[in-house]
């Protein structure tokens, strides 16, 4: 392996931190960053050529008063593999909130726990007043690897491979003003980028479709009864799905400048459905009361439209007597406290009805399926696994949804992963002839690898573990992208002199 430093970053952070999720697995990263030829354990497969990108909240500076892990600021880790070898990139996503604080060397924006009064710049986002750290999920379309904010922030883009800076991505300026949420969602048979923006201005809700070349074909208002919380969304062939859940800022506190978002048990939890080319009338349908952070898929079955999402059985964890300092915050981000299950929906378009059903009895989060099966009938989601009273992943599983059954891989003890992107095999004809991909945090032995696993048998283990030069902290949301789509991306992008 041969590695070169390119930027040692300074932290501000306390030098006896204690907080969870900025020490151990989530000590944040200082240096970047360029490693070729790096050693491997097993053999990566010849057929793997593309690139793995991953997001990562990694904090430089603390907290005006109160940490989250959301806050942290962005990090993008890529590992590019052709012909059986493999080089790596990290690089600090160079945010314009982010900017302003290194300069000013203090925090200057309230985080999610935090007073949004106590920012001391402007701000956006959907809540206002808070920096855009573009710290938790990555996509690349038309080209280029875009960063984006868990609520709404602007698009940064970079080049997929080498993670050098290109601007943001604005669609012409059409964006709202606040941004796009975390969750775009990329069409792959038709390069589409689906995105949702909410605020705290009505109508609450707008709908937008990216094309590969940089403009907007469609952009639509889907009213809400007042400001909501939703995460992701869903799509289909020709429909997508948004969530308006009872999970959402007390109106009451609202009013008077206090962001507390309460769980209203009494709501019914609504899906909206409207037409992906922005035509038409919105489509509400009725279900159990709930939270859904991640959606797996949608596709379309003959009257009924199919959603498959993460059921939270209980989407607001209670105080307890004996919480300590970070006690609350621990268990809001902990998937086995929240019970988030898979579950499935079927709204049906004609009668307007909704039935749904539990598709899994474990808890499970962060799905991932076959690119190729987006938006289609599909069979298998691969999910993470998480260690119980913490936001860390500690294995794997497939699940299929024909027979019920899953397969599980659980890493050792201390070693910890990232969501796990699909890549399909390029002559794949099975939907599981692939590979899935997932960084590791191994704080027993201080040291990161990126891991190859046959999706078609998880239970085997690893057929690959690529070394990275240094620990790396843990992270969330990642994508895959195939040689043949970078290689498309980039002559289009000579063609148009980008």
């Amino acid at each position: 392996m041969k590695v070169r430093t390119v930027r040692q970053h300074p932290s501000r952070l306390p030098a006896d931190d204690d907080h969870p999720y900025r020490t151990g697995a989530w000590q944040p990263n200082l240096v970047e960053y360029e490693a070729t030829g790096l050693d491997v354990e097993g053999s990566i497969p010849r057929d793997l050529c593309g690139v793995y990108l991953r997001n990562t909240e990694n904090p430089l500076l603390p907290a005006i008063e109160r940490y989250h892990p959301f806050d942290g600021d962005g990090m993008l880790h890529a590992i590019s593999f052709q012909d059986g070898a493999a080089n790596y990139r990290n690089r600090l996503i160079d945010t314009t909130g982010l900017r302003a604080e290194l300069d000013a060397e203090r925090p200057l924006f309230a985080g999610i726990l935090e007073d949004p009064k106590r920012s001391e710049r402007p701000g956006h986002g959907a809540r206002t007043a808070m920096k855009d750290a573009s710290s938790t999920d990555v996509v690349v379309h038309g080209g280029r690897a875009l960063s984006s904010f868990y609520q709404c922030g602007d698009l940064y883009a970079h080049d997929p491979v080498t993670l050098q800076p290109r601007g943001r991505q604005d669609f012409e300026g059409r964006l709202p003003s606040w941004g796009v949420s975390a969750h775009t969602k990329l069409d792959p048979h038709t390069h589409e980028l689906l995105m949702f923006s909410y605020s705290k201005q009505a109508p609450y809700l707008k709908f937008s479709v990216g094309n590969r070349d940089g403009r907007l074909s469609v952009q639509r208002d889907v009213p809400l009864p007042g400001p909501r919380l939703p995460h992701d969304m869903a799509f289909s062939e020709n429909y997508a799905i948004f969530g308006d859940f009872p999970l959402f800022w007390d109106p009451k506190l609202l009013a008077q400048g206090i962001h507390h978002a309460r769980f209203f048990r009494d709501t019914p939890t609504r899906f909206g459905v409207v037409r992906r080319d922005g035509s038409g009338d919105v489509r509400w349908f009725e279900a159990d009361p709930t939270y859904v952070l991640h959606f797996s898929n949608a596709y379309e079955d003959g009257d009924e439209l199919v959603v498959d999402g993460y059921f939270q059985s209980n989407p607001a964890p209670k105080r307890q007597p004996d919480d300590g300092p970070y006690s609350m915050l621990m268990r809001y981000v902990d998937v086995c406290e929240l019970g988030a299950r898979l579950h499935r929906w079927r709204l049906n378009l004609v009668t307007g009805a909704c039935k749904e059903e539990q598709l899994s009895v474990e808890p499970r989060e962060f799905p991932s399926i076959n690119p190729r099966h987006a938006g289609r009938p599909y069979r298998f989601v691969y999910a993470m696994t998480t260690k119980p009273g913490w936001f860390l992943f500690d294995g794997l599983t497939k699940h299929d949804l024909h027979t019920g059954r899953e397969q599980h891989y659980e890493f050792p003890p201390g070693v910890y992963a990232s969501e796990a992107p699909f890549a399909p095999r390029p002559s794949a004809t099975d939907e599981d002839d692939g590979y899935l991909l997932s960084f590791t945090s191994d704080v027993n032995a201080d040291e990161s690898h990126c891991e190859i696993f046959d999706a078609g048998d998880l239970t085997a283990g690893p057929v690959a573990r690529v070394r990275l030069p240094a620990r790396i902290c843990s992270g969330t949301h990642a994508c895959w992208a195939g040689a043949d789509e970078l290689a498309h991306d980039a002559e289009r992008a000579t063609a148009s002199g980008d």
